[in-house]
This record gives C-alpha cells, structure tokens and sequence, in this order.
C-alpha cells in the first residue's frame, strides 16, 4: 500500500523512515502538519505486531498532535515518531543515539520528547546527538517529565466533564474505570483518589495494577473486563483504538475522559457514543497538558534569559476545562458530535494558516 492511500495519510507533509543495523533500530517520524511552527509530538517506543501497524500508528498520533497544540493555542505543529521495539527488552543507549542521528535528518521540522516507551533520561541520551529534542529542561517542575501535567490536564478536564453530564464539582464518590495505570494513569489515579474517587484499574503489566492497589486501594479488573465495570466515567490512558462497536455496546457509564491518544477506533464511533448519551471528551483535548509543559520547557530554553515558571505553565493547563466546557456547550447546542466540534475548531485555527502562507507567496 502507498503512504498517500493508507487510511491514516491525511495531507502528512512528510512520512521518514530509518533503520541503523548496529543498533537494531527501526524507527518512523511523521510530519502532519507544520502550519503553526515546528512539529512537536512524543517519541513513543512499542512491540508492534509489525510495519504496519507501526506506521498506522504514527500517522493518526501525528496528526493527533496537530489538533492538540491547535486546541491548547501553542505556536506548534503536528508530529510524532515511533520506535519498533519491546522498551524493556530492546532499548540501549546506541539505539537512542542513532534516534538521535534520524531526528538530525530533518533539519528541526520535528522536535521529540517522551512518550509510551520512552522517559526523560532516554531524550537526555538522544538529546547527545540531537539538539531536536525538549522535555530534558532540568529548571522545569518535574526535571522535564511531561506526565505530571498531562495527568493534571486530563484531571482538570475530566471535572469539566463531570460537571457537565451531572452539574456537580465535587468527585467524591464518584466511581473510575481506568485502563491503564503507567507514568500518566497512575498520577491520574492519585489525584483521583485524593478527590475522593472510586477506582477500577487494569493494565498490561501486574506491577503497575499491584501498585495502584497498594497505594491507592484501587479495585483490580482484568483487562478486558474494564469494559464491563459499572462505573460513572471511563478513563482510557493506555494505546488508542480501544473505543469500537464490541467495546462501546459493554460500556456502563455516563462519560469518558482520558489520556490516551487516539481513542476512538474510527471517527464514526463518536456519534455512535453520542447515540449512547456518553459524553466523550475529545483525547486530544483533554490530554494537551504535557505538550503545553513542554512548549513551554522549549521557549524557555530557546529565549535568551528565559525561564520555566510553573505558575504560568499550571494557568494554561487549567484552560483545558473552559474549552473543553466551549466544545461541550457547542455539541450540545448544535446536535453535533464533541468529537467534530473539536475538529472543527481546531481546524479553524491551523488551517487558517494556508490561507495566509498562500497570500504570502501570491504576494
């Protein structure tokens, strides 16, 4: 299949492949759309089933990470890069550093940071032999580690949801189904349950679960049976693709709001929510608190006597809850999906600039 007909190509301004043979790294960068500045999107690593699905992957987070840094009102573009590999398994220091040689290939028109797979200290190693690297900002809060702020943001969304569905601020007694309980959903969790939150989790790996219930006193679920949970809202923060019609048709609650990227298995199933009366927030939405973290890591850096303030970066975040609490109001008025209401804002906002890059060039 050609990169110009698969499924996922939605008008990509470039789609780069690399494989260095010493360090047995496979890795894909996708450039979706730079129309607000540079891109900037993760750089995640995973075991994928094979080419495929890696590529399938790339391309709907890159463009994911368009809509995002749109909706969060950052001067970015949209783009993201995978690895092909098991992170606890295949990862090494050569590997990382020949990441690094690949994101030098294109000149800055991609910037990386962590992501699934990947953590702070591995962009410090990338970050050797690339300058095209953020989210490493020793000054920041949380030494460069973008989780805490996206497990903010999705928190400060989600109460906007709650809010919405049943007009109540308050989460004590509410109950949450959680898949996924990693760097993100774990932090989620907590302030969850500081809030006075029920949890259900579930995740693919037994220490993450046996944490959140030590520490959280997290009700354990099997992994396909969160579907099943009877609770107020669902928080995906694990891989995409997890809301279709098998998944939705055993879903009992009022909401969903989560971390992960990319849930919606194809963009149909948001009316197929709406038909349901779940209120979904738009992922990317929701979960724009780390890449608002790291802008800010990358201004701070790049501006002469800069500085990272953890104050102003918090005060962005909670934006997150007024537009999400716009896209609500708006779907709820117009009949329309949360889902398309996003899209269309966000397409107002970085696709404005085609109009003024092609007047420039008329000029």
């Amino acid at each position: 299949m050609s990169i110009f007909s698969h499924p996922a190509y939605d008008k990509h301004e470039q789609v780069a492949f690399y494989q260095d043979a010493k360090s047995g790294l496979k890795a894909i960068i996708a450039v979706h759309n730079t129309n607000l500045g540079p891109s900037l999107g993760g750089c995640r690593m995973w075991p994928y089933a094979d080419d495929g699905e890696a590529l399938n992957d790339v391309l709907r987070l890159s463009r994911g990470m368009t809509y995002k840094s749109a909706m969060a009102g950052l001067k970015l573009g949209g783009g993201k890069s995978v690895i092909i590999g098991d992170p606890r398994k295949d990862k090494s220091p050569e590997l990382l550093r020949a990441m690094g040689d690949f994101l030098n290939t294109l000149g800055g028109r991609y910037i990386t940071a962590e992501d699934s797979g990947t953590s702070v200290e591995d962009m410090r190693v990338i970050s050797e032999r690339s300058r095209y690297v953020s989210g490493v900002v020793e000054g920041s809060e949380h030494g460069g580690d973008p989780s805490p702020s996206t497990a903010y943001g999705v928190f400060v969304g989600l109460r906007a949801a709650v809010e919405h569905r049943w007009g109540k601020t308050d989460l004590a007694g509410l109950k949450v189904s959680l898949q996924g309980v990693g760097n993100v959903g774990f932090r989620l969790a907590r302030l969850l349950k500081d809030a006075g939150a029920e949890l259900f989790v579930t995740d693919i790996f037994q220490d993450n679960i046996d944490r959140a219930v030590n520490e959280l006193g997290a009700t354990a679920v099997a992994a396909d049976e969160i579907f099943d949970v009877e609770a107020d809202l669902f928080a995906p923060c694990a891989m995409g693709a997890i809301l279709n019609d098998n998944t939705i048709a055993r879903l009992k609650v009022g909401a969903i709001a989560g971390a992960a990227n990319n849930q919606l298995a194809e963009a149909r199933h948001a009316e197929v929510l709406r038909g349901k009366g779940i209120l979904y927030a738009p992922d990317y939405v929701i979960n724009a608190g780390g890449i608002i973290d790291v802008y800010y890591q990358q201004q701070g850096a790049r501006d002469a006597g800069g500085c990272y303030d953890p104050a102003e970066v918090k005060a962005h975040i909670d934006r997150i809850g007024s537009t999400l609490r716009e896209v609500f109001e708006r779907a709820e008025a117009s009949g329309e999906t949360t889902a398309h209401v996003a899209d269309r804002v966000a397409e107002e906002r970085f696709g404005h600039e085609d109009t003024l890059k092609a007047n420039s060039a008329a000029a």
